[in-house]
């Protein structure tokens, strides 16, 4: 009797201690978030009442009641109080140190004539050094309220901000980036006044122009691949400059709920600058990095090594940048009929076609995405072309290829479907029609206007998502903005009454998707970030007021009120 009691024992012993190791131990959160509207952007539950989140990952999401049970002592709780919360937002294009430099520069972004740009340099002159350059970056004569006396061909001269600064050289970035206006001490050090001097009444610049008066004198414009006779004189940026650039950008992706940032073509030197940064863990934003493809020899070399995927999913570069037209502001964009502003002119092709296709070719082969800059409907037409061939060249590596079309602003309508059978994701920034769209068809007229641009709900129709933003600095970093363009088609000053093309709209839905799931789909991310679903990554914006159901008029009213990346509260307002 006594062996049986202790066999029976030692079974039940064994039996315990078995279930006790096959026991899963349960998993507590390190922060719950509850308390207001959460949109999930996943197609199995649209909302939902809470989300716990276990270090930098989403560990449940769903019912208050059961969230709760994820709950300790140590667990981190955020009550909304009636805020609404999305997956955190993903800048689609923009140039992430531009917007940092754009702090540190002269900030022209909301100049409305000339003389408000005479004005902001004639400030900085009074606290430059003897011979220092003054840059700055966001001038757009188009959206000015007035133009000034002598312009050619659309632009001013340089006179007047020559006058003001004649002895420190200035050079300013049209909004686009494609065009730059310089004094004429700028001018000066390039060696461009002599060469009037000289008589030489033309200056030829492939894939750009000086524009120069009916003396053959430069007027001080420059515009796509001619900015470099200046550029190129500028002083070299300095390492301390980066890093102040580097972290000011940061904080405004912070401020403006910005959680992941499609970098849109950087540079060896930047490549260096970002891996310090995550190195010193101070890459606090998720960086999808396209390589510029100027630098040949920088591409060889990626091609070489392979895409960088970040375990840590903080800088992930897989993607080349081609710029392969210019802006639609600037009169750059490559058309196939010509300006109806400037009707001997058709833009520039500012990158070989025979490039792209090989381009093209080598992403395919070494597993990098292919994203080409168009705005016009040639730089288009031609892009898809040399990507179709190369897909038909090497089938077997395009199956899920993702190769983009930056902007994609102004279509063909025989091309709006071809994104679709081709499966070229149309990266679109949606401020850019509030922005344009009143000038715009100055430059395009009307018909090409109705049949092709700004084309966003023929694009979705036709089975292929789109990747928003606002790129950076040619437009300011708010995605609220960005939001209400696409949900109203209208200007930030709510016209016109139904908005352009109203039939071009975005819902909300897709609206929020473009700047989420869709935007992670663009960067091969939607497995890890762009819904709230579990297993993804814990990134996480946080509005005042629900954007999804307020009226139309109170979209721009809503405000950032907290930013959670990687985990962690890293911007509130109340701060």
């Amino acid at each position: 009797m006594k062996l049986r009691y202790s066999l029976f024992l030692s079974i039940t012993l064994l039996l315990f201690f078995l279930l006790a190791c096959s026991s899963p131990k349960k998993e507590f959160a390190t922060m719950l978030i509850f308390g207001g509207t959460i949109y999930t952007v996943d197609s199995t539950q649209t909302s939902v009442e809470a989300v716990a989140t276990k270090n930098n990952m989403i560990l449940f999401a769903g019912n208050l009641s059961e969230a709760e049970q994820f709950k300790n002592d140590q667990t981190e709780l955020i009550n909304l109080n009636g805020k609404t919360m999305t997956p955190g937002l993903i800048e689609g294009h923009g140039h992430f140190m531009g917007l940092g430099y754009n702090e540190l520069n002269l900030d022209l972004m909301n100049t409305t004539s000339y003389q408000d740009i005479v004005d902001a340099v004639a400030e900085r002159v009074k606290t430059a050094k003897p011979g220092e350059w003054i840059i700055g970056r966001g001038w757009h004569q188009s959206k000015w309220d007035s133009m000034p006396t002598g312009i050619v061909k659309g632009f001013q001269t340089h006179h007047l901000l020559s006058e003001i600064s004649p002895e420190n050289p200035v050079y300013l970035s049209h909004a686009s980036g494609h065009a730059g206006f310089a004094n004429a001490k700028a001018m000066e050090i390039a060696g461009l006044q002599i060469l009037a001097k000289e008589g030489i009444k033309k200056f030829d610049i492939k894939g750009g122009e000086v524009i120069v008066d009916e003396f053959g004198r430069p007027t001080g414009i420059f515009n796509e691949r001619a900015q470099s006779l200046i550029r190129k004189h500028i002083p070299e940026k300095t390492p301390e400059t980066d890093i102040q650039a580097f972290n000011l950008a940061v904080e405004a992706c912070h401020k403006n709920g910005i959680t992941s940032f499609h970098d849109a073509g950087i540079s060896r030197e930047t490549i260096v600058l970002y891996e310090k940064m995550k190195l010193e863990g101070k890459m606090n934003t998720r960086i999808y990095a396209m390589l510029t493809g100027w630098d040949k020899e920088l591409l060889n070399e990626w091609y070489s090594k392979g895409p960088l995927v970040d375990v840590d999913h903080l800088l992930t570069i897989r993607s080349v940048k081609l710029n392969c037209d210019g802006a639609l502001g600037s009169r750059g964009a490559w058309l196939i009929e010509p300006y109806t502003d400037r009707p001997d002119h058709f833009g520039h092709e500012t990158l070989p076609m025979d490039f792209v296709k090989k381009t093209a070719l080598d992403g395919l082969e070494n597993g990098f995405q292919v994203c080409s800059h168009a705005i016009g409907d040639r730089a288009n037409k031609e892009i898809l072309d040399r990507y179709e061939s190369a897909f038909k060249e090497l089938p077997e590596l395009a199956s899920d290829h993702r190769f983009r079309i930056e902007h994609a602003q102004h279509l063909h309508p025989n091309d709006i479907p071809r994104f679709s059978e081709l499966g070229v994701i149309p990266a679109m920034q949606a401020i850019h029609m509030s922005s344009d769209r009143p000038w715009a068809i100055d430059r395009l007229g009307e018909k090409r206007i109705k049949e092709g641009a700004y084309m966003w709900q023929a694009l979705l129709q036709s089975g292929i998502p789109i990747v928003n933003g606002t790129d950076v600095p040619v437009e300011p970093l708010n995605p609220i903005a960005s939001f209400y363009a696409s949900v109203s088609r209208k200007t930030l000053k709510g016209t016109p009454e139904e908005g352009y093309e109203p039939e071009q709209k975005m819902t909300r839905e897709q609206a929020l998707k473009s700047y989420t799931l869709d935007a992670a789909y663009g960067a091969f991310e939607e497995d890890i970030k762009g819904s709230i679903s579990i297993g993804k990554l814990a990134d996480f914006t946080i509005y005042n007021q629900d954007l999804m159901t307020v009226e139309e008029h109170e979209i721009l009213n809503t405000e950032i009120v907290m930013t959670i990346f990687d985990g962690k509260v890293v911007y509130s307002l109340s701060e």
